[in-house]
């Protein structure tokens, strides 16, 4: 199926693959550990962080459905300041966040359960990821995905929610 020629049409109707998730999926990781290299550089990591934002995320397009996995009192993040204060922290509005893209990380390790595609022009993706911190040790999150693509044909996340793993002693 082409794409529409409608301008209003602000996603492609081409089908999004597995292998293109996948893709997204890194990249989304290598930007995580950019934004991370960049704090400890001393470089502008506000700036990497809303590049990175604007790369992988829709807000630009419509409604973004985000759970980030240390957010418990504003726990919805359906703008993009509400994102970029969870990963860079430092907006009053949001006193929980600590900053989460800036820890930094080393590595962003993939371990999808299963991508739902069916040859549509959305996917959805869950399973862990695995921050790798800079002594070494990974931290496993759970998480889901939606992916859209834009009129451009890039992927672009619409609904993420991840959480930390369930603890029975909690």
């Amino acid at each position: 199926m082409k794409q529409e020629e409608n301008t209003l049409t602000v996603y492609s109707t081409d089908p999004i693959t597995e292998a293109e998730v996948v893709a997204a999926q890194k990249a989304w990781g290598e930007g995580i550990v950019h934004i991370g290299k960049v704090f400890t550089d001393g470089g502008d990591y506000e700036k990497a962080a809303s590049d990175h934002i604007q790369n992988h995320y829709a807000y630009d397009l419509g409604m973004v459905l985000f759970k980030p996995t240390l957010a418990s009192e504003d726990q919805f993040r359906g703008t993009f300041d509400a994102a970029l204060s969870y990963f860079v922290g430092g907006n009053e509005t949001y006193p929980e966040d600590g900053g989460f893209a800036i820890k930094p990380w080393t590595k962003v390790r993939w371990k999808n359960i299963g991508i739902i595609n069916g040859g549509t022009n959305m996917a959805v993706a869950m399973g862990n990821y695995f921050f790798t911190t800079t002594d070494g040790d990974e931290v496993k999150v759970e998480y889901t995905l939606g992916y859209v693509k834009d009129r451009e044909g890039k992927l672009r996340i619409v609904v993420h929610k991840s959480s930390l793993p369930y603890n029975p002693n909690n």
